[in-house]
């Protein structure tokens, strides 16, 4: 018995192995195109469900495409009812791990190719020029893993079958409410420890392949492994940002409702599931069945949960507010507005004045930065950027030929005005970096020339952020020009540090770096102040 356990824990070992190996090979070997399409194909709910349900059938991974869902609604490319499709789709895609593993019970030996083609994708992993190449060797090599992993654990099975009896674990008859409730909490536990549903999916399907569970008891633990994806993406936003815990929200949301579905209609559910199996295959294949039903109940919480997506996007949306969000959410953008021009324009400068001023805010922290103030700057600027991006979004759709002479050449300026700020909160994270990597140089006048350039930055952004008093353009611009000549002296001093062996060269280079950021976060600062401050005698930049 130790054996055959010591075998079906390698068997699993060696699958989840291949599923990781298939991932990973498959997103170097797409490059970015998975990554395109995803963006691409989410513009209608319907179209996000297909290209979840595409890429992660592909991937093997519901994960990656969460973790891509995720950055697309913090970057403001999807909105939450886009990703909630993407979200939809991607559980459609994870019951290809059931196909896959029905395939080797309906008599077709794939089993007996997988050698061929691991020796093939290594071939490819270590002999290919391009990573894309590469990476499909990776994915062959865990493809062929795959269905070696999936022979030993069916192996083992066979052995616990031979030498014990179907009967050895009791569920072989399909059992009462007592051990159906008992497997549906044990496909619970094991994707919540193995943190995949594959390799639930994998140990039930080969279970119920060997006759070690019955069918009713197999559908219940496979229930349960779907409700076990859920704990991944909650432990993944314990300390997220709130569109990941969001999202994270209604994939709990989907896989609570397709199981709930599951659970009423089980016994009408098995026996669609046996009808179709047997039209699409000779002979009782409970893999089969079992991948049909698994396909059945996530396709029945689409049904449901799909008309329910902007419903469901609303109320998340009111749920985990944070500062972050309220700054990223226009306050005087309005749809009604577009169609006045003459309204629209005060009030996309007016938001742009916002954004001023929380670009302005964001910078002063990252040049006098608090203890612990990286993860809250990091999060300030996403919101900014998604602020930035929503004023272009909006300005962009007004109609520049109904507008008169003046405010339509005054729109293009407010977009160059949006892209300055959002490119200063984008650097305001590097800048960040400005202060420990003067503190570790090596030269005291280097380290006193650099602090000094960083106070003449501060200085300057002070003074883009302050009152349109007649003296304010004036005392920026003056103030651009003493930053500039600190930036250039402390240049020279740290680079003379270098020379005299005062200073490392990777103190250097990264002291270098962060100062090059914080020059292009002041220049872009006061580039903006310049086209949005009325009082500007050139409005250029």
């Amino acid at each position: 018995m130790l054996m055959i356990l010591l075998n079906a824990a390698g068997g699993l070992a060696l699958f989840m192995l291949a599923m990781a190996m298939m991932t990973d090979g498959l997103k170097a070997a797409a490059g970015g195109g998975l990554r395109d399409l995803l963006r691409g194909w989410t513009s209608s709910v319907l179209r996000g469900v297909a290209a979840g349900a595409l890429i992660t059938g592909v991937l093997q991974s519901s994960s990656a495409v969460l973790v891509a869902v995720i950055g697309f609604v913090n970057a403001g490319i999807l909105s939450l009812r886009q990703a909630l499709g993407v979200v939809f789709g991607a559980n459609i895609g994870t019951t290809m791990t059931g196909w896959l593993v029905a395939a080797t019970g309906i008599g077709f030996p794939v089993e007996h190719y997988a050698l061929p083609v691991i020796a093939l994708g290594v071939l490819l992993r270590f002999l290919a020029a391009g990573k894309r190449l590469q990476g499909l060797g990776e994915a062959l090599t865990g493809f062929g893993l795959f269905f070696l992993g999936l022979s030993v654990l069916k192996d083992a099975f066979a052995g616990v079958v031979e030498t014990y009896g179907a009967e050895a674990f009791g569920f072989a008859a399909g059992g009462g409410p007592g051990p159906l409730a008992l497997l549906l909490l044990a496909g619970f536990a094991v994707t919540v420890l193995t943190q995949s549903s594959s390799a639930s999916i994998a140990i039930i399907f080969t279970a119920a392949a060997e006759g070690l569970i019955g069918l009713p008891g197999a559908a219940m633990a496979v229930i349960g492994a779907n409700l076990g994806t859920t704990s991944t993406a909650a432990f993944a936003t314990l300390t997220a940002t709130a569109n990941a815990r969001r999202v994270a929200a209604g994939h709990i949301a989907f896989n609570l409702i397709a199981g709930a579905a599951a659970l009423v209609l089980l016994p009408l559910m098995l026996m669609l599931a046996g009808w179709i199996s047997h039209a699409l295959t000779p002979g009782d294949s409970p893999a089969m069945m079992l991948a049909i039903f698994h396909t059945g109940f996530n396709i029945l919480g689409l049904i449901v949960m799909l008309p329910l997506a902007g419903v469901l996007a609303a109320r998340l949306e009111r749920l985990f507010r944070t500062a972050e969000d309220d700054i990223s959410r226009p306050r005087h953008l309005d749809i009604t507005l577009r169609a006045t021009p003459a309204l629209a324009l005060p009030a996309i400068r007016a938001e742009l004045a916002r954004l001023h001023d929380e670009a302005a805010a964001l910078a002063g922290l990252a040049l006098s930065p608090r203890p612990g103030a990286r993860g809250a700057l990091a999060r300030r600027a996403v919101a900014c950027r998604q602020l930035g991006r929503a004023i272009t979004e909006f300005a962009t759709r007004l109609r520049m030929q109904e507008m008169p002479r003046g405010e339509a050449e005054a729109l293009p300026v407010m977009l160059r005005v949006g892209r300055y700020f959002e490119e200063a909160a984008r650097l305001s994270p590097a800048a960040l970096e400005a202060r420990p990597a003067i503190a570790a140089l090596g030269g005291a006048q280097a380290r006193d020339a650099a602090r000094e350039a960083l106070n003449s930055a501060r200085r300057a952004i002070t003074l883009s952020a302050g009152p349109d008093d007649p003296g304010h353009a004036g005392g920026r611009e003056a103030a651009l020009e003493a930053f500039e000549t600190a930036y250039q002296l402390a240049k020279s001093e740290i680079l003379r540090a270098a020379a005299q062996g005062e200073a490392g060269p990777e103190a250097v280079d990264a002291a270098l770096d962060a100062l090059s950021h914080v020059r292009r976060l002041t220049e872009q600062m006061v580039k903006g102040d310049r086209l949005l401050d009325p009082e500007t005698p050139e409005r250029t930049a």
